[in-house]
């Protein structure tokens, strides 16, 4: 009896070598990456690349970042490149910027976009105006990027986003990432970018696995910026969105498909520059328009978008008013219950769909 166990158990772990082998034997597949770890392989991969690349910000070194975002780099690179900051926002990321000007690629980490508001001098001023005011003679080339936008139960100084108050102003790009490709993609293209680029991410997102296709594990992937990507295919209305608005988006979306109603979800990707061609080019087909944002209403993303489709060749195909989906306009609250009320939900998306759709 004890041979003939170790017989069958031997017959099974042969049987589960070749099943081993035959999974390993197949083409690499997607995997899933969290944004957290898409952007640490992204900064990995850069600094690994350039020596001129290097990481400053608050606890982003000993500590692994606030986040863990810069998980394992300073153990890896070193106090030279992975350099732990005081608490001082618009001290650290004046030296960042002095270090653009020097030739070096710096990645200037704010624990959240909202103490930028510390440092926005150095990020307006001396990042995005010195190209311009050298007449091309001295470029900036860095990379300021943190959590932007609202997270949960920080309250109204902690709750803001940056996107609309950073594309306002010529001299920075702005891009915003949704997925865990957008995130190391983008991150990669802005640390190679000559220009100052505001990299906004968002704290709930960090954790969310997202599906990377084998290109994308590739260390000589990028994204360019300035283009956007159509995440559903539809053919009724057009969802633009940006950031974690995008998950809301395709949420909504699947909820509508069970009706019979197809939305077409555009990932913006950058909002500096935007790529109008491609939300127009979805209106030609829709002929409907909604813009979902977790920022505020007035001279918001969306705002913008709307004015742009108005003043382009979009505007004559619309059937109906384009609509916004904004966080409402007032300083985030503390309760959650407030909380949930002020920024998008699902719910929110989809009512606006069924109005403008008049169904």
């Amino acid at each position: 009896m004890a041979s003939l166990r170790c017989f069958l158990r031997s017959g099974k772990n042969a049987v589960s070598a070749v099943l081993r082998r035959e999974f390993h034997r197949t083409s690499p597949a997607a995997v899933q990456v969290t944004v957290r770890d898409a952007l640490n392989q992204a900064m990995d991969e850069e600094l690994e690349r350039d020596e001129r690349v290097f990481l400053l910000g608050e606890e982003v070194a000993q500590y692994d970042g606030a986040y863990k975002i810069s998980r394992g780099l300073w153990k890896k690179y070193g106090d030279k490149r992975i350099i732990d900051t005081p608490i001082t926002e618009m001290g650290f990321a004046g030296i960042a910027v002095g270090a653009a000007m020097a030739g070096l690629r710096p990645i200037c980490e704010f624990m959240t976009f909202n103490f930028s508001m510390q440092a926005i001098d150095q990020v307006i001023n001396s990042a995005a105006k010195t190209y311009y005011m050298s007449a091309g003679l001295q470029p900036v080339p860095i990379v300021f990027r943190g959590p932007n936008g609202a997270s949960a139960g920080v309250a109204a100084q902690h709750s803001q986003c940056f996107a609309a108050w950073y594309s306002h102003c010529p001299g920075l790009k702005v891009v915003s990432p949704w997925s865990a490709e957008d995130a190391k993609g983008l991150l990669k293209s802005a640390i190679r970018d000559d220009n100052p680029v505001v990299f906004l991410e968002n704290e709930l997102m960090y954790g969310v696995p997202f599906e990377m296709s084998e290109e994308a594990q590739s260390k000589d992937f990028i994204i360019p910026i300035g283009k956007a990507k159509i995440e559903r295919q539809g053919n009724h209305v057009t969802l633009v969105s940006h950031s974690r608005m995008v998950s809301l988006c395709l949420d909504a979306a699947a909820v509508l498909a069970k009706e019979g109603i197809e939305c077409e979800v555009i990932n913006m990707r950058t909002i500096r520059p935007l790529d109008a061609e491609a939300i127009e080019t979805s209106i030609m087909k829709t002929n409907h328009l909604i813009t979902v944002e977790g920022g505020w209403p007035q001279f918001g993303v969306g705002a913008e978008i709307l004015g742009r489709i108005m003043e382009g060749p979009a505007f004559n195909y619309l059937d109906a008013p384009a609509v916004r989906v904004t966080g409402v306009d007032i300083p985030m609250p503390y309760a959650k219950i407030l909380e949930d009320n002020s920024i998008p939900q699902i719910k929110d998306i989809i009512f606006s769909v069924k109005k403008t759709l008049n169904v």
